[in-house]
């Protein structure tokens, strides 16, 4: 009861700020333009109303290739030189000091002085009719290589985590920007009015370097955030009836909640109260939708063998086998972060030998056979796969503080890394841009993550320069002001 007197309070002290005020009870043309930006989703087309979810539903600028996204992110960085970029001719430079050239100039987070160079540690070989060039560390991903864009030269402007990983998911390095999977749902909706239209798996055991902000709605409003679901216990914290009370009681609790809130849109006809509205009626209904789409009991054994999932257990595997039924039910997008791919070579489990092969034997094989499943029940060509980090590794072995590390690893590096995308209107068995011989820059068709962003909405069906949102006076995108659709790597 306490509680609720507090939020009372805190309602009524809200409907005297001045935003307040000139939203709903302010005179003249100045208030009636502010309420009308207060409340407003300036999107890219006509909007086709609120769901049952409380979303926005916008129409999108033109036919998309792609229905909804899985976008896989390896927290931490995967070396793209002991995976993908297969550099003979660093081999040659094991052990010699790094040319002046790329040294000259840059930043890292780490090296200092004169590095020596460190060669691939994987045996690379090519696959499928496409010929790609993938390692040894991979070899499930070696079977599906004909179904991926393969994007060789990506770059960024950011060497250190958190920065990295906020400027690839929200467009800028500092907080407070929407997420791609924030943008994907204000533009799209939800399919299912049972489920949120953009749902985060985590694994590795830690959430990414950037926190929940990765995932978060920033300045659009929060019914667009990423809601994040476990694989143990209630898929979403406090989605159970709490000791003492049945469906029956929650239910009434619920109704009385949301009458008070109409009575409440009444008198301010503010639209974030519709939303929490809808919000309420859609937590309500996930109580049973979500553990339902969750349990993996039903999955017939060689589902569970081809991902390698043991049920019960909470994994990466797991996940990927949650984001296939997820997509299934047509959840919008689906985020995937697993934690521990920072490959320094301060310890034996974080290093580009032992260590990376390790994280790839964990994650290889969900990956693969996420890609085999979707297309086995006609999803991949609907379904935009996105994998990769938030930057590269330096074709360098680094030696912090001018000590070469203990286990063999490589540093931050922000111009070269691979990244790949498959189905959802992506060509098959292709591979998009080049580095130099020894793996340090992007020498031909650069991609940089607003690039990719661009292309990503693009395969949605919306301009990227055109889908905004008003806000402190000027309209906002996903690119900020860059980004260029990457119209090769289209089917």
């Amino acid at each position: 009861m306490e509680k609720l007197l507090k939020e009372l309070q805190h309602t009524d002290l809200q409907y005297q700020t001045r935003r307040h005020f000139l939203q709903s009870c302010g005179f003249g043309l100045g208030a009636l333009g502010l309420g009308s930006l207060l409340t407003s989703c300036d999107g890219p087309g006509k909007e086709a109303g609120i769901s049952d979810t409380g979303s926005r539903k916008l129409i999108p600028q033109f036919a998309p290739k792609a229905k909804r996204v899985i976008y896989i992110h390896m927290a931490g960085a995967p070396s793209q030189l002991e995976l993908f970029d297969y550099k003979p001719e660093l081999e040659k430079y094991h052990g010699k000091d790094c040319p002046a050239e790329f040294l000259e100039g840059k930043k890292f987070a780490f090296i200092q002085g004169v590095p020596k160079m460190l060669g691939p540690q994987g045996k690379f070989s090519q696959y499928g009719q496409s010929g790609a060039w993938l390692s040894d560390y991979i070899p499930y991903l070696q079977t599906v290589a004909d179904e991926i864009t393969f994007l060789k030269a990506m770059h960024t402007d950011q060497f250190n985590h958190a920065p990295a990983q906020l400027l690839l998911h929200t467009g800028s390095a500092r907080l407070g920007r929407p997420s791609l999977g924030a943008w994907a749902t204000y533009g799209l909706g939800s399919e299912n009015q049972n489920l949120p239209g953009f749902i985060v798996l985590a694994s590795g055991g830690k959430d990414p370097d950037a926190g929940k902000s990765v995932f978060g709605s920033g300045f659009l409003p929060s019914v667009y955030q990423g809601v994040q679901c476990r694989t143990g216990g209630d898929p979403v914290l406090f989605v159970g009836n709490p000791d003492g009370m049945n469906r029956d009681i929650r239910k009434k609790t619920i109704e009385t909640i949301n009458e008070i809130n109409r009575l409440t849109y009444e008198d301010v006809r503010d639209d974030e109260i519709l939303t929490r509205i809808k919000q309420y009626e859609m937590a309500f209904r996930m109580q049973i939708s979500v553990p339902e789409v969750m349990d993996v009991s039903k999955e017939p054994q060689y589902i569970l063998d081809m991902y390698g999932v043991k049920p019960g257990e909470g994994s990466f595997a797991m996940n990927c086998l949650l984001a296939r039924k997820l997509a299934e039910n047509d959840v919008r997008f689906v985020q995937l972060f697993d934690w521990g791919w920072d490959a320094h070579g301060t310890s034996a489990a974080g290093n580009v030998g032992d260590g990376l092969r390790n994280k790839c034997r964990a994650s290889d094989r969900p990956v693969a056979a996420l890609l085999q499943d979707l297309k086995m029940r006609g999803l991949l060509e609907e379904t935009l796969v996105v994998w990769g980090g938030e930057f590269g590794r330096t074709p360098m072995q680094e030696n912090r503080n001018g000590l070469v590390m203990p286990f063999m690893g490589r540093d931050h590096h922000l111009d070269a890394f691979t990244m790949w995308m498959a189905g959802g209107g992506v060509k098959k068995g292709f591979s998009f841009g080049e580095t130099d011989e020894l793996g340090y820059y992007g020498a031909k068709d650069r991609v940089h993550v607003h690039d990719l962003n661009a292309t990503i909405l693009h395969l949605l069906g919306f301009d990227h320069e055109k889908f905004t949102y008003p806000f402190q006076g000027r309209n906002f995108r996903l690119t900020d002001t860059e980004g260029k659709i990457v119209h090769s790597i289209i089917a």
